[in-house]
């Protein structure tokens, strides 16, 4: 197999050249004179993905080898691929990139210096290597001669693999070797394809470091409170974990270990569809400076819309955590207070926010519940639940309960409150209510964090079992109860008795593996 040496000789035979550590902003002076993106006033760059503007989820595989045997959770997203059609792949991705001009970006991962892992990402376009520059942590190791790296990236999306020999269904490959953290990526421009493998790694490693992984959004009040938000794409983790009133830690991915909660990066991906300066001012401030990398906004006006899903909902933009006001500059925060599940309900009947028990919290965070809305995805005609456990499936490596069981542990040591946190619909299902004001929402994680709903009257939901506040200042008491505000209860009733079916259907493949408190604290049908 070709090693770095040998490919960096080979680019020295061929005349070619390859960029170390370059800065963020040549970076993105690059990709435009190299036609890659195109160069916005405000010094941001745009590149478009398509066709692939997500994750290519069946694309995806894991080398099957002798330690990943026994420890991978197997699955339709777990996939297994075998170690020699890995080498043989990974060997022709080397071929290729050995004839054109190279990026290398040698960063880490996990804020938590006893835990920080050296990656090294070699790139085959200057765009991506900005976008590393912008999302993973800075390294103080300047020399590739120096730099040792625990995880190795290989990058090149415009490979095409059609090799029949790789295994593969099509010409997109995101191939993750647990055994030597070797990460390869062809066919794909799509940048979360980058973050998110070395995350999956993440939730492989930090588990045997007796860190737990997690797949949310994380900041630190003025008393050092810190709070954690979990929630599947759409349900205002970012969005609402930028506050403010708080300082932010990181908006997607976190470890918990002995000192506290550590972000894993060093930046932000926000999406950024219908983004408003009413509704996220400190993110609309932070994607408007200089080296910011758009993904798939519309410009086909020649203005930026940020409201057009002309070329995919999943509008992104990518910048350094540092750009946004009063982040935390170490990356890291103490054991947290409170903990979210945002769930974007289009059932309508979830109340805007519940306190859980702690096996009601592990429940959830099991089921990882939102919502697929009818007329935005093929084929859906009605709301339509999802679950993704841990939120987190696409990035789980092992089974989730073990997880779940780390999670539960972390919340008894250190008394942890959970909190279920409606962020999709009331007075109706989708396309018949309205979606829940996020002002409403702020307000009620505001009175959990300044305590302002620990003393007030609770009733207890008949179907889903939740506590529900009975008021909260600066909230109508109306919203709290969400069968009130539909006209007709009996509709209602029904809706409700359909989500509570789907979160019982969805765990009993977890009803041998936890406990009858546990099982039990779900909806009850």
């Amino acid at each position: 197999m070709i090693d770095l040496v040998d490919l960096l000789d080979a680019l020295n035979n061929r005349g070619l050249r390859y960029y170390y550590n370059l800065h963020s902003n040549t970076l993105a002076n690059m990709s435009v004179s190299r036609g890659e993106t195109q160069l916005l006033d405000s010094g941001a760059i745009l590149l478009n993905t398509s066709p692939h503007t997500g994750r290519a989820a069946k694309d995806r595989f894991l080398v099957r080898n002798q330690s990943s045997l026994t420890d991978v959770h197997w699955s339709n997203v777990n996939k297994p691929v075998e170690n020699e059609q890995f080498d043989l792949l990974i060997n022709d991705v080397k071929k290729y990139l050995c004839r054109r001009d190279l990026f290398i970006v040698d960063r880490y991962v996990c804020a938590d210096e006893s835990q920080g892992l050296k990656v090294r990402f070699v790139l085959e376009m200057a765009c991506h290597a900005l976008f590393v520059n912008n999302m993973f942590l800075d390294s103080n190791e300047s020399t590739i001669e120096t730099f040792n790296p625990d995880i190795t990236v290989f990058h090149a999306p415009l490979m095409n693999a059609v090799n029949g020999e790789y295994g593969l269904r099509s010409g997109t490959a995101v191939e993750i070797n647990l055994d030597n953290r070797i990460v390869v990526i062809v066919g794909t421009l799509y940048s979360g394809e980058i973050k998110k493998s070395v995350f999956s790694l993440l939730n492989y490693i930090l588990p045997k470091r007796s860190v737990l992984p997690m797949h949310c959004s994380a900041n630190i009040g003025s008393d050092g409170d810190t709070a954690l938000f979990f929630g599947l794409s759409g349900t205002g983790k970012t969005t609402l974990s930028a506050d403010k009133k708080r300082r932010l830690i990181g908006d997607d991915e976190h470890g918990w270990g002995e000192n506290g909660v550590f972000n894993l990066e060093g930046g932000c991906y926000a999406k950024v569809i219908n983004i408003s300066n009413d509704n996220e001012p400190e993110i609309c401030a932070a994607i408007n400076k200089p080296d910011v990398l758009l993904e798939n906004v519309d410009m086909s006006s020649g203005i930026i819309d940020f409201t057009s899903s002309r070329i995919t909902e999943n509008t992104r933009a990518s910048y350094p955590v540092d750009y946004m006001s009063g982040f935390v500059a170490s990356g890291s925060g103490g054991h947290p207070q409170n903990i979210f599940f945002l769930s974007a309900d289009a059932f309508g009947v979830l109340p805007p926010i519940s306190r859980l028990t702690v096996e009601q919290t592990i429940y959830y965070f099991l089921s990882g519940y939102t919502s697929k809305l009818a007329g935005v995805e093929q084929g859906i005609v009605e709301p339509e639940a999802t679950f993704s456990p841990c939120f987190s499936e696409p990035f789980l490596v092992f089974n989730p309960i073990k997880y779940a069981e780390m999670l539960m542990f972390m919340i008894n040591s250190h008394n942890v409150s959970g909190w279920l946190v409606n962020t999709g619909w009331h007075r109706g299902e989708y396309g018949e209510g309205t979606r829940i004001d996020i002002s409403v929402t702020r307000s009620l994680i505001d009175a959990v964090l300044t305590g302002k709903i620990d003393n007030v009257e609770y009733m207890v939901d008949p179907v889903f079992g939740l506590h529900v506040p009975l008021q909260c200042s600066d909230v109508d008491e109306k919203l709290l109860i969400p069968r009130e505000l539909w006209g007709d209860k009996h509709k209602y009733d029904k809706s409700s008795y359909r989500l509570a079916c789907a979160f019982e259907h969805n765990f009993r493949k977890y009803q041998d593996e936890v406990s009858d408190d546990i099982r039990l604290s779900g909806p009850q049908v």
